[in-house]
């Protein structure tokens, strides 16, 4: 229930026709099949002479129901984009050489997740890694003579004929039962069966490859999002990676930063003060600083993301963003290792900011857009990052740090989507609880007319610490759903990230309180909008968006409106079994104060499955059967409960999914059943043809 999780699945659409003016041109409409079509851009990487950028774009087939990754290499002004890898397996993670002759890469091309180079000349491949476990993450040192990567081990394994062994033999056995001691078996949609990630060294040269952090903890720890977190020092002598040592790790959230020598040996841990998250360790080019993000709050994942300083020569460590009031997301050191450039949510968009090493205040350096995976030149004149929008899928771009101008270099999917006139997102701004601004957005259709009044659909993010922000998504897209017919209205409540950490600690302890007075308060400020229909109202959600969805089935009360259907995915219902059966325990144990067994009355206060005695509104239940962060128990109870009620009620559950739904033929499923079920509740017979 992350912030990134908070945004599930795709949903699928039948769309109606949307009537446009005498005179005006009808667009075609977005829908699923469109959007199974996008071409997803990501992972730009400079050439260190700054000339090239590797990245990488996947295409999804439907019919084959996967999708494949390809490395592409351009040319710095845009030109001169062409594939370097065809193989009908995927390739991804580019990572260019230091004197920028080859790439390494993952690729699954002989069978199994391993690292290779591509030498850009000759397009001559070798595989560097053969690991049983395989490898993946490549990051060069910067010698040039060694690859790190990560793998997935037997703690317990010295050498990889241990691993071989040991992961033949479950092959092998008939029995399937596992057997475990400790909590954190299992892991969002997988069983862990006694495997710890490691991060590895290989040579360049010989291929001998060497465990760097052995023993039975994760190195670096999951994490959802953000920079790589393990890295080498600019003299190549040294590797930094984040670990949480923590013996009870599924209650805990304390990762710290560990310096250990490339040829291997003991471990040294420099973030020992800090019982809360560190993460992201990433070295100044001069060497002198080891820079990473940090939380302050043990156990509570949605704490904001600090940037801080270590000094390698006198041990200090500082805090630059302690008075910045949002989280830093990716960070890169400018080459003359004055200033450090970071990215961080800001009311819906994710601006570039700048903070000088010495301190100082933080200046915005890109305005506009949602950017993310900044790279600088050496020279440090360009910098390289991808921006995205509502109605924009990832692209690349480029600008000069301190200059106004922007320039877009890939085009991968601006002809394609030329032809859906999609609307960019309207911010609007209400009052919510206790007084507070309450800021969201509001999509229309692309054939909108003023003169018609359209159904909504209030969609609820997840988390419940997350965001609805101007940036494109392949599970939750509001275009999909305008197309349909739909206004669409996606608010930021308690809990949004982007509008300072008070704002997110309003939701712990309180999930049906202010968050659902600034929802409610949200949906009555859009419904009074002209266009808007007060009579059809539905909402969905995710995650949290699907207990909040679950809670709305309780309290489904409000004097100004009334929900007409909802729809709720992988939504907590009961929170003393999700607390039993859910796997990051610090999670419940920090939003409701407790265990169940020690704070039963917040618990109870919370948990929907207390007033199943309201329900009464249409309901379509999603789930997997694999998620086992709100593991499917809780999408089972909630569609019992609205059976008995005798509620219209309908039930859609994934054996072959967790938390999300991923596959394309699954996504298209959700999709035409979502927008069914509500095309049948919140669109009169006429216009449902």
């Amino acid at each position: 229930m992350k912030k990134v999780i908070s945004l599930l699945v795709i949903f699928a659409v039948t769309a109606t026709p949307l009537f446009a003016k005498e005179g005006q041109q009808v667009v075609k409409p977005f829908t699923i099949e469109e959007l199974l079509k996008v071409r997803r851009v990501a992972d730009p990487q400079l050439s260190p002479d700054g000339r090239w950028i590797a990245y990488t774009i996947t295409d999804t087939d439907k019919s084959a129901n996967n999708r494949s990754t390809q490395i592409y290499l351009m040319s710095v002004d845009g030109s001169d984009s062409r594939p370097l890898t065809t193989e009908k397996a995927s390739s991804a993670s580019p990572r260019w050489s230091p004197d920028g002759k080859r790439l390494a890469f993952v690729s699954a091309r002989d069978g199994q997740s391993q690292v290779w180079t591509l030498d850009i000349a000759s397009r001559e491949t070798k595989k560097l890694t053969s690991i049983s476990t395989g490898a993946d993450a490549p990051v060069w040192s910067p010698d040039g003579k060694l690859v790190a990567f990560v793998s997935e081990v037997y703690p317990e394994c010295s050498n990889d004929e241990c691993n071989k062994k040991r992961a033949d033999q479950e092959e092998a056995s008939k029995v399937k039962a596992k057997i475990v001691d400790r909590l954190l078996f299992r892991h969002w949609n997988s069983w862990k069966d006694g495997k710890r990630t490691h991060v590895f060294v290989v040579s360049n040269d010989t291929g001998e490859t060497k465990d760097l952090t052995p023993g039975d903890w994760d190195a670096p720890p999951f994490s959802l999002g953000g920079p790589v977190d393990y890295a080498f020092s600019p003299d190549s002598k040294e590797l930094a990676f984040a670990r949480n040592t923590d013996k009870f790790e599924a209650r805990s959230t304390n990762s710290d930063i560990f310096v250990v020598p490339v040829t291997g040996g003991d471990s040294r841990r420099i973030t020992s003060e800090n019982p809360a998250g560190d993460l992201s360790p990433q070295y100044s080019p001069d060497g002198r600083y080891l820079a990473y993000r940090a939380q302050a709050q043990p156990g509570f994942e949605s704490d904001r993301w600090r940037l801080v300083l270590y000094d390698r020569h006198t041990g200090q460590i500082r805090s630059l963003t302690e008075q910045f009031d949002s989280s830093v997301e990716g960070f890169e050191f400018s080459p003359d290792s004055q200033t450090i450039f970071f990215t961080a949510v800001e009311r819906g968009r994710q601006p570039v900011f700048e903070i000088p090493l010495s301190g100082g205040a933080v200046r915005k350096v890109i305005t506009d857009g949602f950017n993310d995976d900044l790279q600088l030149t050496s020279d440090g004149k360009t910098m390289v990052f991808t921006r995205q929008s509502a109605t924009r899928p990832i692209e690349i771009y480029k600008a000069t740090p301190g200059s106004a101008g922007v320039t877009q270099l890939t085009k991968t999917n601006d002809g394609f989507l030329t032809e859906f006139a999609l609307r960019p997102l309207e911010d609007v701004t209400w009052e919510g609880a206790a007084g507070a601004k309450v800021h969201g957005f509001i999509t229309k259709p692309a054939n909108f007319s003023a003169s018609r009044k359209y159904p909504l659909l209030v969609l609820i993010h997840g988390g419940p610490q997350g965001s609805w922000n101007d940036s494109w998504s392949y599970r939750w897209n509001p275009q999909v759903f305008a197309a349909a017919g739909y206004v669409v209205f996606t608010p930021n409540p308690r809990g949004s990230f982007g509008y300072g950490q008070k704002f997110v600690d309003e939701i712990s302890g309180d999930w049906g309180g202010k968050v659902y007075t600034d929802i409610m308060n949200g949906v009555a400020y859009v419904t009074s909008l002209p266009y808007v229909d007060r009579e059809r109202i539905g909402a969905a959600g995710g995650s949290y968006g699907g207990y909040m969805v679950n809670w709305l089935e309780g309290h489904n009360s409000d004097s100004r409106f009334k929900f007409k259907a909802l729809v709720s995915h992988a939504g907590v219902f009961n929170l003393v079994s999700m607390y039993g059966a859910t796997e990051e325990i610090w999670f419940p144990e920090w939003e409701f104060k407790g265990m169940p067994w020690t704070n039963l009355e917040m618990y109870a206060r919370w948990s929907p499955h207390n007033f199943v005695k309201e329900f009464k509104t249409p309901c379509l239940v999603i789930h997997g059967e694999r998620d086992y962060r709100v593991p499917v128990g809780e999408g089972l109870q909630l569609f019992t409960a609205l059976q008995r009620q005798g509620v219209d009620s309908k039930l859609l559950v994934y054996p072959d999914e967790g938390h999300w739904v991923l596959k394309p033929q699954n996504s298209e499923l959700w999709y035409n059943t979502v927008l069914e079920w509500f095309d049948s509740h919140l669109k009169p017979v006429r216009d449902q043809g």
